[in-house]
């Protein structure tokens, strides 16, 4: 995707493509040694917009031992690059004891249970958070901004399934602060049969308003990745993670 043009007020370097946007794909690399061996790699993403066009580039730095231990609930660093290799984006996610557990009802309450990801633009500027919030049934979370006020809600579907017979997108829907007032969605792309039965290949699509602010776009494909990890990878690796608290 061309470049916009620089100097857009309040806009970190390198998320001027953002303000073009109102959508975005979210391909994950396939690794064929991970289809063979089984074992987690670091995870890769393609990030582009609607015509195909690659804008972004997202890579997971993480350690052999962690994605060994802890699978879907490792500790990892994400750096998101533009076309030309420079880095505008950093996402960190630090290791919670009772992170991902499907069941545990203290998500939201107990900050040893409630996964998170801090996300950087410029990195070294924090942006904002998505945390991982309470509810009972169905996955939420929460996305807050540099100041630690609740922006989004994001609420998953009770069941995270998606099986042959089904062959649908699962939607996890973005609101406004308020609770009721959808301002986005990030669907969970099915991806075909084959790829849904034999690989861990996840394909997102996101959508939010076209003059939302471009932190805030930033701050929905972080929410992508937490929703891959905590939910998504985590139902693949039978390491428990699914509906909510």
């Amino acid at each position: 995707m061309p470049k916009p043009e620089s100097g857009v007020p309040g806009c970190p370097p390198g998320l001027e493509y953002l303000t073009q946007l109102d959508q975005l794909l979210i391909h994950q690399q396939l690794e064929l040694l991970e289809v063979v061996t089984g074992f987690d790699f670091q995870n890769r993403y393609v990030i582009k917009n609607t015509m195909g066009q690659q804008v972004y580039f997202a890579m997971e730095q993480s350690s052999f031992c962690w994605r060994c231990a802890c699978k879907s609930r490792r500790q990892f660093t994400m750096t998101i690059t533009d076309n030309n290799g420079q880095e505008i984006v950093k996402m960190s996610r630090p290791f919670k004891c009772c992170s991902g557990m499907g069941q545990c009802w203290y998500a939201g309450c107990c900050d040893c249970c409630s996964d998170e990801i801090t996300v950087e633009s410029p990195p070294g500027e924090v942006i904002g958070k998505i945390k991982h919030g309470g509810s009972k049934w169905y996955p939420h979370l929460e996305v807050t901004d540099a100041h630690d006020d609740l922006v989004f809600h994001i609420w998953g579907p009770c069941c995270l399934c998606q099986t042959i017979c089904c062959q649908a997108d699962l939607d996890f829907k973005v609101y406004a602060k308020d609770g009721v007032t959808v301002v986005g969605n990030i669907a969970k792309q099915w991806a075909g049969a084959v790829k849904e039965c034999f690989t861990k290949v996840s394909n997102f699509g996101v959508q939010f308003p076209m003059d939302l602010d471009v932190k805030m776009k930033a701050m929905l494909i972080g929410a992508t990745m937490l929703i891959e990890y905590l939910y998504i990878e985590a139902q693949q690796n039978g390491n428990g993670g699914g509906g909510g608290q």
